[in-house]
């Protein structure tokens, strides 16, 4: 079968699904210290990236692995209504009408279409119903006794695990994917494996850095 492989972030949508998920705390006043937490650890990570003295992949991975911090003693039954919250709130005005078109298009072909993003895995489970796209693949999140322990499960779905990721998501599920008919649509340097998997790489609104690789290599650009 032909599979497409879509990114979130910057792809799918305009805004960041952590913004979301850091929307939904900051209105309902919950988790004020784990945030300060958060952006202290994590401010001088942006710093040291702005600098060119860390690499994008050792900024990125902490990052997307600490959103789980936030949800640390929440059941996963209630975490749903924020899941919930951000699809059909705080993204609800900032989804690409044409990218989005183009996962539309993939379903009705019948081609295999997997959200790949490294968002926490239940929200990406939540945006995938809404897009029709039961298919997804993220960064999974620890729980015990039905909660959440605020620890990510590794690795966390960035860079290079992208490809090993989804990878291991066809072979667990037993479908044999021609990925060289196959399509990814992504924005990001941290989409590069994912790129280089299937041999219809197209990059959607990207950044800087990935118009130049897309560039040098004749990757297709949207739009």
């Amino acid at each position: 079968m032909r599979a497409a492989f879509f990114d979130v972030d910057g792809t799918l949508t305009t805004a960041r699904v952590w913004q979301g998920l850091m929307d939904y705390f900051r209105e309902n006043k919950l988790r004020r210290w784990t945030n300060v937490a958060f952006w202290v650890y994590h401010f001088p990570l942006y710093l040291l990236r702005q600098m060119n003295l860390i690499s994008e992949g050792s900024f990125r991975a902490p990052w997307a692995a600490h959103l789980s911090w936030y949800f640390r003693g929440y059941s996963v039954e209630y975490c749903e209504q924020i899941w919930k919250w951000v699809v059909e709130s705080s993204l609800r005005d900032y989804w690409r009408s044409d990218t989005c078109e183009l996962l539309k298009e993939h379903l009705e072909q019948g081609d295999l279409v997997v959200l790949v993003s490294g968002g926490p895995l239940p929200l990406l489970r939540a945006i995938g119903r809404y897009l029709s796209t039961p298919h997804v693949i993220g960064t999974a999140l620890e729980t015990r006794d039905g909660r959440y322990t605020g620890r990510s499960l590794r690795p966390v779905c960035i860079d290079e695990n992208k490809a090993s990721l989804t990878k291991a998501y066809l072979f667990q599920n037993r479908f044999v994917v021609d990925l060289e008919n196959s399509y990814t649509y992504a924005d990001s340097t941290a989409d590069i494996s994912l790129l280089e998997m299937v041999g219809n790489p197209v990059v959607t609104y990207p950044e800087d850095d990935l118009r130049i690789i897309a560039l040098e290599r004749g990757w297709r650009i949207f739009p």
